[in-house]
């Protein structure tokens, strides 16, 4: 039993990451060194000394109870290694049993050299809003929660919020709704509140590019997705300007919600690069995945124009992910609770090509080896208000062999209630495939 674990920890590792060519696919799991979903929502990027470090919560399957924030890093914004749970659920407080953790985000002071974390803790219930500071000597450490991010003495009792930092270091946290807040030289408090964005939303992600400042945000929909807007101004004290949507009308942003921008150093220029999450309540930690896009900038005009499912980030162009695979069968649907498409195929990992519409819902996919023992098993959503034909899943590379992938009708619909009761999700249990491929 021993030597079968060892085998298939070194069959996962020979090929834990998704990429196809140091691609970005969007939309679909993403897998770190240890062959495990990449879980961090909510995310920010932080860049230091040539790699990148990806904080963002936890997710968990079975509530929305915090867990924890992790940290992945990367070379490249494609392969991720797995660092550190880098906050853990606290004994007590405002991080304690039972309370809810969101909207991770991670500064490293140019004063004190420290790392500053802010974050959205809060009860089940969304009804003890705080924003929560903690601090680390060290990027990817343990990092130890100080208590709430505290204005003129006081806590900040706000929930969704986000924070950028300038070109000549000052820090800055954004709220939900329009405050924008200058932090003080150490990170640790606030030192002022420097404008109020009017007809702000949610999930705000702030970048500058050419003087100009953008100021993304998106509607209140829940764990839904929404046409996401943005705002300009030619200082972060404002005048800030409403310029409307930067994705195509109707597309709901690519059915995922804004969440913050990186900027992607590319040569002598640097391209901002908007990082979005496709939640999927309630299994946020197998099923809910991200999108990420470079976003063209003409002046105060922001946009992505077309979506791409995947992308070369080296050359920032839209590249095919299943140019290499061969296509292992036709058209499959069913909402028949237990149903289960199986395939047999040889090769080293799978794709499914299927539809997400108003009707979908849950699928189990797995992948077995010769002697029938499962060397991968998750959820994929099949559910989006907007209906989305594209890659679902890329099974993790192994070494090549005979497989079986397994789709499976789980019965499970993606559906939820916000503060006011508001019912959003699925009306149904649908698995729609269009193709699956093998490589």
């Amino acid at each position: 039993m021993k030597y079968l674990l060892f085998l298939l920890f070194l069959l996962l590792k020979a090929g834990a990451a998704t990429a196809q060519n140091n691609l970005v696919v969007n939309g679909i799991p993403w897998f770190d060194d240890k062959g495990n979903i990449v879980n961090a929502h909510g995310a920010c990027i932080v860049e230091e000394n040539g790699r990148y470090y990806l904080f963002g919560e936890w997710k968990s399957d079975k509530s929305n109870a915090f867990p924890g924030f992790s940290c992945y890093s990367s070379d490249d914004l494609v392969n991720w290694k797995f660092e550190n749970i880098v906050l853990r659920v606290q004994p007590e407080g405002i991080l304690g049993p039972n309370r809810v953790g969101e909207r991770v985000k991670v500064m490293k002071c140019p004063k004190t050299g420290e790392y500053i974390m802010l974050m959205h803790a809060d009860d089940m219930g969304y009804k003890d809003p705080y924003i929560g500071l903690a601090t680390c000597k060290t990027i990817a450490g343990d990092y130890q929660l100080q208590g709430p991010l505290l204005y003129k003495g006081q806590p900040v009792k706000r929930w969704d919020m986000g924070t950028f930092q300038d070109t000549d270091g000052k820090g800055y946290l954004l709220i939900h709704h329009g405050p924008i807040y200058r932090l003080s030289d150490d990170y640790r408090s606030i030192e002022a509140e420097v404008a109020h964005i009017k007809g702000m939303g949610e999930s705000p992600a702030m970048f500058k590019k050419n003087g100009v400042y953008f100021m993304l945000t998106s509607n209140l929909t829940s764990w839904e997705k929404n046409d996401n807007f943005y705002f300009t101004a030619p200082q972060i004290e404002g005048p800030w300007t409403k310029q409307g949507l930067f994705c195509p009308e109707g597309k709901l942003t690519y059915n995922s919600q804004s969440t913050f921008v990186f900027p992607l150093k590319c040569g002598n220029d640097t391209i901002p690069m908007f990082m979005g999450d496709r939640w999927s309540y309630p299994h946020q930690a197998s099923a809910a995945t991200y999108v990420w896009m470079p976003l063209q900038v003409d002046g105060t005009k922001i946009s992505i124009p077309e979506y791409w499912q995947a992308w070369d980030i080296r050359k920032l162009k839209p590249a095919d992910a299943l140019n290499k695979g061969k296509k292992l069968y036709g058209a499959w649907k069913s909402n028949q609770k237990g149903d289960v498409l199986e395939i047999a195929f040889k090769g080293t990992h799978a794709a499914i090509v299927g539809e997400t519409n108003p009707h979908g819902g849950y699928a189990k996919v797995s992948v077995l080896n010769a002697e029938k023992d499962t060397v991968y098993s998750s959820l994929v959503d099949f559910y989006s208000k907007y209906p989305e034909k594209a890659i679902r899943i890329i099974t993790p590379k192994m070494s090549k062999a005979n497989y079986t992938l397994q789709v499976e009708v789980t019965g499970i619909r993606p559906v939820w209630t916000d503060k006011t009761k508001t019912i959003y999700g699925s009306d149904d249990t649908f698995v729609t495939i269009d193709n699956v491929y093998h490589f």
